[in-house]
């Protein structure tokens, strides 16, 4: 799939995986907007506009959700009527944090956060995929030794289709992108998350995502 052509996105989250987005997907030549709570006290380039979640969402064609995911639901669902019709890639995972700030447990142990997003918001597009990764690797995908792989989950196939362009624009080969089918398919890649501790006390602080070797 060749890259999209530039899109208006609104990336929900100036932490350091939605700036990071913002960023790329900025350099990539999209339009994009950083949607944030609080704008006075948001940081991103100067080439980045900066408002609140609301009049990020309604100048948007894709919205990024880059937030929390245990407060993803609530904050999301405040906007349904704003998210109508959009597509919505969700890059979060809704874990319980433990002593030490990493996913400790998983918030919806019995479903997904894609899927709830998916029934609170039923006119928007709900796509999960970027949830199985350390953020630098979602914008450099190419600069791990081994290719990492992009999981695309979501009920919508031009929802995917839109959403694996944007991948292609931060440079992501097709190869790499596996499409798991619907909303459905969020538990197991959500699931994941679950690994990150064990990880990092292995590895160290370093980037990484959880590929299929094949």
């Amino acid at each position: 799939m060749t890259p999209t052509s530039t899109i208006a996105i609104a990336v929900l989250g100036a932490g350091r995986v939605g700036g990071n987005l913002a960023a790329a997907l900025t350099a990539a030549g999209h339009r994009v907007t950083l949607g944030v709570r609080d704008t006075d006290t948001a940081e991103a380039a100067s080439d980045i506009t900066v408002t609140d979640v609301a009049t990020a969402i309604t100048t948007s064609d894709l919205v990024i959700n880059a937030t929390p995911g245990d407060t993803t639901l609530h904050l999301l669902t405040a906007h349904r009527g704003l998210l109508s019709g959009k597509v919505l890639l969700d890059v979060s995972n809704a874990t319980v944090r433990g002593a030490d700030g990493l996913p400790g447990g998983l918030v919806y142990p019995d479903r997904s956060l894609g899927e709830l997003l998916q029934e609170a918001l039923p006119d928007t597009m709900v796509v999960k995929s970027l949830n199985t990764m350390l953020f630098p690797v979602m914008t450099a995908p190419g600069a791990l030794q081994t290719p990492p792989t992009a999981y695309l989950s979501g009920d919508d196939a031009s929802a995917k289709s839109t959403v694996h362009a944007v991948l292609g624009s931060l440079g992501w080969q097709d190869d790499w992108v596996i499409d798991l089918g619907g909303i459905n398919t969020a538990r197991g890649t959500e699931a994941m998350a679950l690994m990150v501790p064990s990880l990092l006390g292995s590895l160290g602080f370093v980037p990484f995502a959880l590929a299929v070797a094949r």
